[in-house]
């Protein structure tokens, strides 16, 4: 699939890339590639314990206009950080600004696993918000991958792509991601959430309810993920894997918990009990979707928020402030921490015809408390990593 003139039209990092191109390289570019941010509706650290995810690329995704080289080398201007970067792909180093790993780690990914690369130079820009919890990180990593592909005549493989760009992030950034956040950029599809077992990597499209909107709330409050607790969090969910003799947590039943709960430390205890319900959840999620049932969905995203801050120990106070005043709304059937946690966004699920009015006051509310400004964003599903001729 490739992006449709009006998907190009609509959204102003579109144009603003392709004006970009213009102004740095005297020329106009000969692709425009897109990938998409996303939202998990619930199923939370669940990834790295070969478990289940249900979420949804949005309508927020990473652009980048460029067109080939005849050398071996990779130029990239970042409108948003107003840098560029330069490498050649025969020498990958590490070094220079933050977002210019992301491109050097695909690179290094691609060539890895066997493929040829061309060279190129282009301009990228993004509309999904630095750190929010929303997987920038997986739309830069899937639109330099597109970028790559379409330059060196490469066969888009979905899903291959999302693992080279999840090893990218793992070996050379650093961060011991899941596979969830790259899948959901490449694999997304619009007004679909997408059931993801992190095991197989089996996508499964789950039709999200014309009656229901979902709204992403920022609460302007950041975190680092590789300076986090994240890696730690991992850490404990192998300890406890290991302590009940499986491979994986995804592994783990009911029983074999209750058998075996009382022999791990009391923090490992409650790691792995998020683990075993939040898959419970996520799956009875899907089939409470499939049903069109909104209400049951909403009660499972609470469910999740209390699990997360209770027994994972993820959320902050800021999240539970913005939890708390975004189920307080009319309309709203459940809300909940979305992403690695500590800061960061919540998701809600809100009744389609009082969503744009939800919005404002769930920011206003929060402000109320907080004294700390929210942004607030409709989202919608949209497809995963597309290309298209300038």
């Amino acid at each position: 699939m490739t992006i449709s003139p009006e998907e190009l039209a609509s959204d102003p990092a579109g144009g603003r890339v392709a004006d970009g191109f213009a102004r740095a390289f005297q020329g106009q570019a000969e692709w425009i590639v897109r990938a998409p941010g996303r939202v998990n509706l619930i199923g939370e650290h669940t990834d790295y314990n070969d478990g289940f995810v249900l979420p949804m690329a949005i309508d927020r995704a990473l652009w980048i206009a460029l067109r080939p080289r005849a050398d071996q080398r990779v130029r990239l201007d970042s409108l948003d950080f107003q840098q560029a970067i330069e490498f050649d792909l025969g020498a990958l180093q590490r070094g220079g600004p933050g977002w210019g790993e992301y491109p050097k780690a695909v690179a290094w990914a691609l060539q890895a696993a066997g493929y040829r690369l061309r060279g190129w130079e282009g301009v990228l820009s993004g509309e999904v918000p630095l750190g929010a919890g929303l997987s920038s990180s997986a739309a830069v990593e899937l639109a330099i991958a597109r970028a790559f592909a379409v330059v060196s005549d490469l066969a888009w493989d979905a899903p291959a792509m999302a693992r080279l760009a999840q090893r990218a992030e793992n070996e050379w950034v650093g961060v011991a991601c899941g596979i969830m956040d790259q899948l959901t950029s490449a694999c997304g599809l619009a007004d679909h959430a997408l059931r993801i077992d992190c095991r197989t990597l089996d996508v499964e499209p789950v039709p999200l309810p014309e009656t229901a909107s979902v709204l992403v709330l920022d609460t302007g409050t950041r975190r680092g993920l590789v300076t986090s607790a994240y890696n730690r969090r991992r850490e404990e969910c192998r300890a406890g894997a290991q302590a009940l003799g499986l491979t994986s947590l995804r592994d783990l039943t009911q029983d074999a918990f209750a058998r075996g709960e009382d022999s791990l430390e009391p923090v490992v205890r409650r790691r792995v009990r998020h683990i075993l319900t939040e898959n419970a959840r996520t799956l009875a999620a899907v089939q409470a979707l499939r049903k069109g049932d909104v209400r049951r969905v909403g009660q499972l995203m609470a469910e999740s928020h209390a699990s997360l801050r209770d027994d994972f120990e993820v959320s902050s106070p800021a999240l539970d402030v913005m939890v708390e005043v975004a189920s307080a709304q009319p309309g709203c059937r459940g809300a909940r921490m979305t992403g690695a946690g500590f800061g960061g966004c919540a998701v809600a699920l809100v009744d389609r015809d009082a969503a744009e009015q939800a919005g404002p006051r769930i920011a206003a509310a929060y402000r109320d408390r907080t004294g700390t400004q929210a942004a607030v964003y409709l989202c919608r599903a949209a497809d995963g990593a597309r290309a298209t001729r300038a």
